[in-house]
C-alpha cells in the first residue's frame, strides 16, 4: 500500500538536479504515458527510457503510485500559463478559462483521466496553486467561504467529467478506426427498433440530432449560468440585511439582543478558530 506521507515528502520537498534525478524519472514518465498510455509506465520501462537500472529508480521514488503522484503535479503546473489571462478579468471570464485551461491539460496528457480514480489523492504545489487560483476568483464575488468551495468543487468535478468523455471517445476512435458519427450511423438495425418512443422519435424527426450541441461548452455555460443566480441571490439577501455564518455560509437567525453573531453553531466557530491557529 502506498504511503501518503512518502507522497508528500517527495511531491512538496527539494529535489536533486545532479546526474539521475526525480525531474528526469518525472519527465520520462509524463513522455511515456503521453505516448502510450498510464499502464506503460512502470518502473523497469521508465529506467529503460533513461538508460539506468531499476534498482537506481527505486532510489528516488518508492512506486508506481508515487510516481503518478509526482507526473500529475508536475503537468499541472502547465495550467498556470494557460489560465493566467482570464483570472485577471471578472469571475466568469476568470473561471471559463480556469476550465478550459484544465479541459485541454486533459487533452494534452490523457493518463490523467485515468489517475483520478480514488478520492484520497495528496495534492502536490502545482496543484494546490491551482485550486487557489480559482478560489481567489471566486472569493472576490462576495459568497460564503463554504460557497466559494462548493463552485470551484463543482466547476472542477463538471470538468473532470466532460474530460473522460473526451478522452475516453478519442481512444476508442484511435483503436478502432472509427469515429463516434460513424459507429452510430451505421446503427440501423437499432433504430428499426425506436418508433415505439414516441418522444425519441418526434425529436429525432424535428432534427435534435442533426446538429448536436458541444456538451462541453453546453454545460459549462450552463453550470456558469447557475453560479451567476446564485452570486444574484446572495447579493439581494445581504441587501436585505440576511447575516450568514462567515465558516459555513448558514443564515444565521438575528440575536434578540447583543451584537450581531458571526457563526451558525459552536462547530464553525471552532472551525474558524482552528483556521486562525493553523
Amino acid at each position: 500500500m502506498a504511503n501518503p506521507e512518502r507522497s508528500t515528502e517527495l511531491l512538496w520537498g527539494a529535489r536533486s538536479r545532479r546526474g539521475l534525478s526525480l525531474e528526469r524519472i518525472v519527465r520520462a514518465s509524463i513522455e511515456l504515458a503521453d505516448a502510450e498510455g498510464l499502464a506503460a509506465v512502470s518502473m523497469r520501462r521508465v529506467a529503460e527510457r533513461l538508460g539506468f537500472t531499476t534498482m537506481s529508480l527505486y532510489r528516488h521514488v518508492p512506486g508506481k503510485t508515487e510516481l503518478v503522484d509526482l507526473m500529475r503535479d508536475e503537468v499541472m503546473g502547465e495550467e498556470e500559463v494557460s489560465a493566467g489571462a482570464g483570472h485577471r478579468s471578472g469571475w466568469r471570464a476568470g473561471l471559463e478559462a480556469w476550465a478550459r485551461a484544465g479541459l485541454a491539460l486533459y487533452r494534452r496528457h490523457p493518463w490523467l483521466v485515468e489517475s483520478l480514480d480514488g478520492s484520497r489523492r495528496v495534492p502536490g504545489p502545482n496543484a494546490v496553486a491551482s485550486f487557489e487560483r480559482a478560489l481567489d476568483v471566486v472569493a472576490r464575488t462576495g459568497l460564503p467561504p463554504a460557497e466559494v468551495v462548493a463552485v470551484v468543487t463543482l466547476v472542477g468535478g463538471f470538468v473532470e467529467s466532460a474530460a473522460r468523455q473526451v478522452v475516453e471517445t478519442a481512444r476508442t476512435e484511435r483503436r478502432t478506426g472509427v469515429s463516434e458519427e460513424e459507429w452510430w450511423g451505421a446503427r440501423d438495425s437499432l433504430f428499426q427498433h425506436l418508433d415505439r418512443y414516441p418522444t425519441l422519435s418526434r425529436i429525432y424527426r424535428e432534427g435534435g440530432y442533426d446538429a448536436p450541441l458541444d456538451p462541453f461548452e453546453f454545460g459549462l455555460r450552463r453550470v456558469l449560468d447557475g453560479i451567476e443566480a446564485l452570486i444574484r441571490d446572495e447579493s439581494r439577501d445581504e441587501s436585505c440585511d440576511v447575516t450568514r455564518c462567515v465558516v459555513c455560509g448558514k443564515t444565521i437567525d438575528a440575536a434578540a439582543t447583543g451584537r450581531p453573531r458571526d457563526y451558525c453553531s459552536r462547530a464553525c466557530q471552532q472551525r474558524a478558530y482552528r483556521m486562525r491557529k493553523s
